[in-house]
């Protein structure tokens, strides 16, 4: 497989990497219409797990079948497929080698008490993403729970695991605690320190919600504006989560969120591609719409990641 000098230069930030991690990293930045770019575009479909099957796939019926995704993610030409491990088995012979895939590895679900600590349970290993050929492992932590400690030293453990073996590791960091208020658990600094702290856990890939200009830490607050860091675009609060992963050295990919009009996915794309981030995880904003709208989504963000748009 060669490379492009962008996807090498991205490689050439992971200097403690073995080759089978910067294998996987450079199989998902040269698959599908924005290979060789920098730029990736991974189709994230956990929400069944975290939402319920009619929550999540009754608006478009065809959703329901892992086989959709698969051949979703493989005709819009995107780097990745994300699911968990009943997903993904139910279509990893007949789409195998189509679309590098990772293997979510931790969920939660709505199902649990209001009152129970914000966290995930271990569903797979990283022997069934090796048995699977997947390029990696996603998982979740949440920073400001109770229970972060043990989901960082869960996937700390983790992560070691599947760097021996050649599989890299994204993160989903998504900030969420007791004393974390809704406004906190999408501000500016919450996000940034989410996504800081992906990175310093090792993380190949860190993904994380687009952030609004609130400032929740008094401590934070006072920081941001002594060193008068700009909020006041989405690209510029983008740009301050990539300065957060190691000052761009590690790939940052950005959420999708919950389902919402075209224009403002298209909005959202451009200002993680002004802000210089990676790319997009976008799950519920092409699988929740009909096929066809979907599919003309997805070209238009790879227009857009290209410049084009």
């Amino acid at each position: 497989m060669r490379t492009t000098r962008i996807v090498q230069k991205i490689l050439s930030c992971y200097e403690g990497e073995n080759p089978g991690v910067k294998g996987n990293l450079a199989r998902m930045l040269m698959e599908g219409k924005l290979g060789g770019t920098g730029k990736m575009i991974i189709l994230p479909v956990d929400q069944g797990f975290e939402h319920g099957p009619a929550r999540s796939f009754s608006v478009n019926p065809a959703a329901y079948d892992p086989h959709y995704h698969y051949q979703m993610a493989v005709d819009a030409g995107l780097s990745a497929y994300a699911a968990p491990l009943g997903p993904l088995e139910a279509g990893a012979d007949t789409f195998a080698g189509q679309i590098p895939t990772i293997l979510k590895v931790n969920s939660a679900n709505s199902l649990l008490p209001k009152v129970a600590p914000k966290t995930q349970a271990i569903t797979a290993s990283v022997d069934d993403a090796l048995r699977l050929g997947c390029a990696a492992i996603g998982f979740t932590i949440y920073p400001g729970s109770s229970q972060s400690l043990d989901m960082f030293g869960d996937i700390a453990e983790m992560r070691r695991e599947a760097a021996a073996k050649g599989i890299a590791t994204i993160i989903w960091s998504y900030p969420r605690g007791e004393d974390l208020d809704k406004d906190a658990e999408t501000a500016a600094d919450v996000t940034a320190y989410a996504a800081h702290i992906a990175a310093l856990l090792g993380a190949h890939i860190i993904k994380v919600k687009l952030s609004t200009d609130h400032l929740s830490q008094p401590e934070a607050k006072k920081a941001f504006e002594a060193g008068h860091i700009p909020l006041a675009t989405q690209a510029d609060r983008v740009r301050e989560c990539v300065r957060s992963v190691m000052n761009g050295k590690r790939i940052i990919v950005f959420s999708g969120g919950a389902a919402k009009g075209a224009d403002s996915v298209l909005d959202d794309a451009r200002a993680i591609r002004d802000g210089g981030g990676n790319g997009s995880i976008i799950g519920r904003n092409c699988f929740q719409r009909p096929r066809e709208e979907a599919m003309e989504l997805l070209q238009t963000m790879v227009d857009i990641y290209k410049g084009k748009a």
